[in-house]
């Protein structure tokens, strides 16, 4: 990745990571007002598990930034798995947003509160669900364009807390309808429910990342694909290739194989042919960085069988 490549992908990251951030203090302090107007516990756990969505967007806002660094002494490989240990992070501090939810839902079942102010707090609900909907919208799209994990995380967030306050906003509909005071707590439990597992799947993928998975099956027949292009355009000289390894650090895709080639080639002519099989995959795979080791091949082994 280039320096203009890599200054133009960290100022739209930060700005995404950036609205991720007002718009969720914006959320809380609406939340936050909501449940105290109206006694809502499952408003409460919302304004929880947005404030856990404001450290989530920091964080992710930090990673973003220093993703972009460019590699140095100390980091040969870049500091592009800070994003996936972002995705753990910010797993965990899911989790601890949905045992806090749980831990006032209980509670508020055997203290239950009748819910007053019920339209203003179905508003905010309704409100809260939009606005992260669009907001939540565009993060997935930063974050697959520009391939941050750190901003998909964000986003998984946001989607999350769409559900979350559609589904308190239609408990306190219900609560209104039926007199079951009682479903205020069942429905943040319900929430915390549907966290916990938004932050299983996210703490699983990132940890993968940090224990240098292989790529998925689709990007590695592309490479696939691509080598074997370039082994046919030499092919007099370019026996076969084998060993190939991938893995990736934050949205830097490394590949890594071995070529067997003539021995008779000298150091330059061999050098051009890794030239080549570097350029086509980092003109067709974005975001690569490959490695190739030469084997050299002996035409008289063959010829003595």
């Amino acid at each position: 990745m280039n320096q203009t490549n890599r200054i133009n992908r960290t100022n739209r990251t930060k700005k995404a990571a950036l609205l991720s951030i007002c718009s969720n203090t914006v959320l809380i302090i609406f939340k936050v007002i909501a449940g105290l107007l109206s006694g809502s516990v499952s408003i409460i756990s919302e304004a929880i598990h947005s404030s856990m969505d404001l450290v989530a967007s920091c964080v992710a806002f930090m990673a973003v930034r220093t993703s972009s660094k460019p590699a140095d002494r100390d980091h040969p490989y870049g500091h592009g798995k800070i994003e996936n240990i972002s995705g753990i992070v910010e797993g965990v501090l899911i989790f601890i947003a949905a045992g806090l939810i749980i831990f006032e839902a209980v509670k508020k079942m055997f203290e239950p509160v009748e819910i007053e102010q019920a339209g203003i707090a179905i508003a905010v609900m309704a409100g809260a669900a939009l606005v992260n909907f669009f907001v939540s919208k565009y993060l997935y799209k930063v974050a697959k364009e520009e391939d941050s994990m750190a901003l998909e995380a964000d986003a998984l967030h946001l989607k999350t807390d769409v559900y979350t306050s559609l589904g308190v906003g239609i408990g306190i509909l219900l609560i209104q309808l039926t007199g079951l005071v009682v479903l205020d707590s069942i429905v943040a439990i319900l929430v915390a429910l549907l966290i916990v597992k938004e932050a299983w799947g996210l703490c699983r993928n990132a940890l993968q990342y940090l224990m240098d998975k292989r790529l998925s099956d689709d990007e590695e027949q592309e490479i696939i694909r691509v080598i074997e292009k370039v082994k046919d355009q030499h092919a007099s000289l370019v026996v076969d290739y084998h060993k190939l390894k991938t893995r990736k650090s934050g949205n830097i895709r490394h590949i890594d194989f071995h070529i067997t080639m003539d021995s008779s080639l000298t150091v330059i002519e061999a050098h051009d042919i890794v030239g080549c099989f570097k350029k086509e995959l980092c003109e067709e795979l974005k975001n690569t960085r490959v490695n190739v080791h030469i084997d050299p091949y002996n035409h008289q082994e063959d010829d003595d069988v």
